[in-house]
């Protein structure tokens, strides 16, 4: 696929702070049998992670404004351009040395979404898009799931956890779908179960209490693939909202109404 200057820059700041990553994340295992435990160092890999990310980012584009999970707020110097960067999605999976993890960026122009990086070092899978331009997955070409049967659909979301999340909400959105598809995934990363929906592996995907870094990026991939993307009220604010619904035309309308319907009865 052909890219642009721009996307580049995305994809070379991704990679270079993926390969840290994957450096890191081989001595997580050796700490998982230390007494003090491995979360210190996950969360200097972290910062590291988005440093270099910002510093990347930050020689090719200096006009650019950043926003970043690990707290670099930097206003555009033009006024309209912000990366959203997530350096690691997907922490807790990295802290117990699962390999479902991400680097996240996104390009926002304004309001509007227009490009989106998300990269999984240890699998090696880069997913890009650019609004107009479609989605790709290290150079093939992407398309979201075209199956309407709920029966045979999967489909991912996130599950709250200590301190964090609605569980009762969940719960009531969850009993609804469980006799309905063929399964629900819970990866642990935003990013990755949005790029997983734009290839097709998920047929949808929805979450609540999220930050602006977790979707940005998927939220290009996903329509660039062809599919839908609301926040939890069928709006077009999932990062103002914090929820996101996601699918093809048939599974987001799916999820979204299970969404709603469980809103009502609660």
């Amino acid at each position: 696929m052909a890219r642009s200057a721009l996307l580049n820059v995305m994809v070379a700041a991704a990679e270079k702070a993926g390969r840290n990553l994957a450096r890191d994340f081989g001595e997580v295992e050796n700490l998982q049998v230390s007494k003090k435990g491995p979360a210190d160092f996950v969360s200097r890999a972290d910062m590291r992670a988005e440093e270099i990310v910002l510093t990347e980012l930050s020689k090719a584009r200096p006009d650019y404004g950043f926003i970043g999970e690990e707290g670099t707020n930097v206003k555009a110097a033009d006024g309209q351009h912000h990366f959203i960067v997530d350096p690691l999605d997907g922490t807790t999976n990295f802290l117990h040395g699962i390999p479902i993890f991400a680097v996240s960026i996104a390009l926002q122009r304004g309001d509007d979404l227009i490009a989106g990086v998300v990269y999984n070092p240890v699998m090696d899978e880069l997913y890009v898009a650019e609004r107009g331009r479609g989605c790709f997955l290290n150079s093939r070409r992407l398309r979201v799931a075209g199956r309407q049967d709920p029966t045979a659909a999967v489909f991912a979301t996130g599950v709250p956890f200590l301190g964090r999340g609605n569980q009762l909400r969940f719960l009531s959105e969850l009993q609804p779908l469980m006799s309905r598809c063929a399964g629900i995934r819970r990866g642990g990363s935003a990013a990755l179960d949005l790029a997983w929906t734009a290839a097709g592996r998920f047929d949808g995907y929805w979450e609540h209490d999220l930050s602006p870094w977790d979707i940005a990026a998927g939220i290009v991939l996903v329509r660039e693939a062809g599919g839908y993307v609301t926040d939890a009220d069928g709006g077009e604010d999932p990062l103002g909202k914090g929820s996101i619904v996601a699918g093809n035309e048939y599974m987001q309308r799916l999820l979204l109404k299970n969404a709603k319907d469980a809103a009502k009865g609660r």
